[in-house]
């Protein structure tokens, strides 16, 4: 692991009351880096992101997010502090606001980034995602599923953030939508900003990361360059059951 790492996971346990969730994870994203986080359902994934972002308290190891101890020091425990350090979420769920209009969910996240950086305004992120651009008066709640998630990530990016967190962005789509999620987050990988991405469709993590780990209860038992991960067949029937 490289000290420019932006997130830096070192030995992390994880429990819920008695049930040991994570075993010890390691986990590094360098700026720039795309990194994709894999395992079959209940392996732990969603806990190492909550973990990562103070969400989840751990038990044991450090999380640093662009060199700070996120899990020593009290006053960055609580997660908005964490995030403020240059992390994008979107969460499981999408997360939205539904009672605040699509302008409103936006403009209520604009900040510059940690480097006093300002790339994403609140007209790129409309032309990022024209769709919320014909619906900006309309509530959280009155947009499809699809365009919640658009909604979603385009909030996280008015933060201006150097990672992107995306826990299952493609979740419960059509598969029309499905691709045009993708093919916006290639366009934001394209930009420089790191990412790290859980998503079921395996293959196409693979092809929109460049390295990618995989858990298995609660354990990284697979780490590698996507583009060769994607070419072991064995090791990923072995670890991912496909």
């Amino acid at each position: 692991m490289s000290g420019a790492a932006l997130i830096e996971v070192q030995g992390l346990h994880t429990h819920y009351g008695a049930s040991h969730i994570l075993h010890g994870v390691d986990l590094s994203i360098a700026p720039g880096e795309s990194v994709g986080l894999l395992g079959r359902n209940g392996m732990g994934k969603t806990t190492l992101i909550r973990s990562m972002l103070g969400l989840v308290r751990s038990s044991a190891g450090t999380v640093r997010v662009r060199g700070t101890d996120a899990t020593r020091d009290a006053r960055t425990l609580r997660a908005d502090r964490i995030t403020a350090r240059g992390i994008g979420y979107v969460p499981e769920g999408r997360g939205i606001f539904p009672n605040l209009s699509v302008r409103e969910n936006l403009v209520m996240a604009a900040r510059a980034g940690v480097r006093g950086q300002r790339d994403w305004t609140y007209e790129r992120v409309l032309e990022t995602f024209p769709r919320l651009a014909e619906r900006l008066d309309h509530g959280g709640q009155q947009l499809s599923g699809g365009e919640q998630q658009m909604l979603s990530i385009g909030r996280a990016l008015m933060t201006n953030p150097d990672v992107l967190i995306l826990d299952e962005a493609t979740e419960g789509l059509a598969p029309l939508i499905v691709a045009e999620i993708w093919r916006i987050l290639g366009r934001i990988r394209a930009t420089g900003i790191a990412s790290l991405v859980v998503d079921r469709n395996y293959r196409a993590v693979l092809a929109h990361t460049d390295r990618c780990v995989v858990l298995e209860k609660g354990r990284m038992v697979l780490e590698g360059r996507s583009d060769a991960l994607a070419a072991d067949d064995a090791a990923l029937h072995r670890h991912l059951g496909v």
